[in-house]
């Protein structure tokens, strides 16, 4: 490796983090908040995610929905959350306004109501930077940046002799500030690496086109929409109580054995219906979709993960690869201790910086 190419690579890898570091921080601690997102509501929100166990069956999506109507008659449903697998778990309706209303499972009441709250300010802050679209593209970019910075870092880090390779794997601690400084940037950017590349591509994923056909490429197959339906009957195009509650009992009873059901309006009016089947860790989320008309309760297509191809069964693994549920409560240890690495990589390479600048600005003594 020439000085010169070296020097280039430096150079690239000074500046795109000078410009982006602030975001990169910003990304990496709230990823590190989200982490256990998860967990944190399960133990925070226990009171009302779930109930008391009774000997009755589910009371069906019509009732709670018309329960809801009576309490917001203005405000559209744009999800539902449903535990299958779990009888006594409240049922979740979200809306616009971001507010999620929690429902008996048993008789359809009410038992609870909240709106936003931390995580979910945590989570907007990791994907749109509270800037919305405009947020969501400087979010995108610094991410791909934040890639580029990652194989050029490694670039750096590759010590040109063999005999510097094992100082360039530990830290000096006995050294002065600058040192260990140098070091936390260099070894623990080395060590983290790996894992961030996997966090950085996954979140580009969900941004770009581009990084999907990649995948694609790779795989060699092709990311699928799903087998659509020709010709189908209306579930219910008078009511979305029954309407949903028909959709509900429908993919129930054809695809049954699911741990949870979400339902989603999405932008294009398709109203996603997402069940979610049990599955070992270190393996693609097992996920049957049915889209259907938002306005009519048609059927329109369905995605059954038994016909996944590889570039299917990436996507199905994307967002556990991304929060580290791919590899168990392990896997999420390790990524929540990588992505503080990741925003501390930011602080020390500022430093860095900053120390050079400082030591060049000195005025050279002049011998008598």
């Amino acid at each position: 490796m020439t000085k010169g190419f070296k020097k280039a690579i430096r150079q690239i890898h000074l500046w795109l983090g000078l410009a982006s570091g602030l975001i990169v921080f910003i990304i990496s601690i709230t990823g590190f908040l989200y982490v256990f997102e998860e967990e944190i509501r399960d133990f925070t929100e226990q009171e009302y995610l779930h109930v008391p166990v009774q000997q009755k069956t589910f009371i069906g999506l019509k009732t709670i929905i018309e329960n809801y109507e009576h309490l917001e008659p203005k405000q559209k449903i744009t999800a539902i959350k449903i535990t299958t697998n779990e009888p006594n778990a409240t049922v979740q309706l979200s809306t616009k306004k971001k507010k999620t209303y929690y429902f008996n499972p048993y008789d359809a009441s009410l038992v609870n109501q909240k709106g936003s709250d931390w995580l979910n300010t945590v989570l907007e802050i990791h994907r749109t930077l509270l800037l919305g679209d405009v947020g969501e593209f400087i979010q995108g970019w610094s991410v791909v940046i934040f890639l580029i910075m990652l194989i050029t870092g490694l670039i750096l880090w590759f010590p040109n002799q063999k005999r510097l390779l094992k100082q360039s794997l530990k830290i000096k601690w006995s050294g002065s500030f600058k040192r260990v400084n140098y070091d936390l940037h260099q070894v623990l950017g080395f060590y983290a690496s790996i894992f961030l590349l996997l966090i950085a591509f996954s979140g580009t994923y969900f941004k770009f086109d581009t990084v999907k056909k990649t995948v694609s490429l790779v795989t060699a197959s092709k990311l699928s929409k799903g087998e659509e339906v020709k010709s189908a009957a209306h579930v219910d195009s008078t009511t979305i109580p029954v309407r949903y509650n028909n959709i509900y009992q429908d993919v129930n009873s054809k695809y049954p054995g699911a741990t949870s059901l979400s339902f989603s309006i999405r932008k294009t009016g398709e109203l996603r219906v997402r069940m979610v089947y049990p599955n070992n860790w270190a393996s693609a989320r097992n996920q049957n979709t049915i889209f259907y008309d938002g306005k009519t309760g048609q059927l329109l297509r369905t995605k059954l993960y038994k016909d996944n191809n590889a570039a299917d069964v990436y996507e199905a693994s994307n967002h556990d690869l991304h929060t580290g549920t791919f590899f168990g409560l392990a896997g999420k240890i390790i990524w929540s201790f990588v992505s503080l690495i990741g925003a501390s990589l930011p602080i020390t390479g500022f430093i860095i910086w900053w120390k050079k600048g400082k030591k060049s600005s000195k005025p050279k003594k002049v011998k008598a």
